[in-house]
């Protein structure tokens, strides 16, 4: 995976995947998997998105101010999205990948689909104790199977109904958690590489300078109609994986 041709590809999705982050706070993770499985496959996508997404969602976990009211109030959902991770990743070396990576496709087609219909869920407090394991439970399989952090999670996350800057900082200590777990996975599955790890680590550099762009194009741009190119693309790309699985 080291010819030109595959280095290009590794930086220039990273570059991309930074600014969109940058711009709305998260989809490093999402574009990333979608840009890679769609070009060098599943189990190689899940593998380079390790280290930057570490290092750029442990930032987002870190600052804001609402660490241990966010721990207190979310420590079961994160447990189990954390320790289920195994689960789902056993499905690498099991299943069919075709298969795996159609998953992926409609977990990316149903995420920007109820994203741009603006579609919202409401969990009060006295079904949130076990709405939590249950949604943790649920992406950490997810996660484990397709690399994506994102359903049902962060669904969860906007249906407790957190103040934004609770919000952000949750997510970004769920996909933190998460990006941990699936590397223990995938390394007890012999799915990550001393070569893959060198290259996801190269990625962290064009993932913080399109950050860095990002955030300046977040001053310039309307956040509410980068979303909506940003979810229609994804839901393109979702769509092609799903017909690529397919054929």
């Amino acid at each position: 995976m080291t010819d030109p041709a595959t280095l290009i590809i590794i930086f220039v999705t990273f570059l991309i995947a930074g600014g969109v982050k940058g711009v709305i706070g998260l989809g490093l993770p999402s574009v990333s998997l979608a840009l890679l499985t769609a070009t060098l496959g599943l189990p190689q996508a899940m593998a380079l998105l390790l280290v930057p997404s570490f290092i750029t969602n442990l930032w987002q976990a870190v600052v804001g101010g609402n660490g241990l009211p966010v721990l207190k109030r979310l420590w079961p959902f994160l447990i189990m999205a954390t320790v289920t991770v195994w689960i789902g990743a056993t499905a690498l070396t099991r299943v069919d990948l075709a298969l795996l990576s159609g998953l992926l496709g409609v977990l990316l087609v149903s995420y920007s689909a109820l994203s741009l219909l603006k579609v919202r869920i409401a969990i009060t407090p006295r079904y949130e104790a076990w709405a939590g394991p249950m949604f943790g439970t649920m992406n950490g399989v997810l996660t484990g199977m397709t690399g994506s952090f994102v359903v049902p999670g962060v669904m969860f996350l906007q249906a407790i109904g957190l103040p934004r800057d609770m919000f952000i900082q949750a997510m970004g200590m769920l996909f933190t958690v998460s990006t941990v777990a699936l590397a223990v996975a995938l390394k007890g599955n012999d799915l990550l590489s001393a070569d893959l790890g060198i290259l996801s680590a190269a990625g962290v550099v064009p993932a913080v300078t399109g950050m860095v762009v990002g955030q300046r194009v977040r001053q310039r741009l309307s956040e509410e109609r980068f979303r909506q190119v940003f979810f229609i693309a994804l839901l393109a790309m979702g769509l092609y994986i799903i017909a690529r699985a397919a054929l």
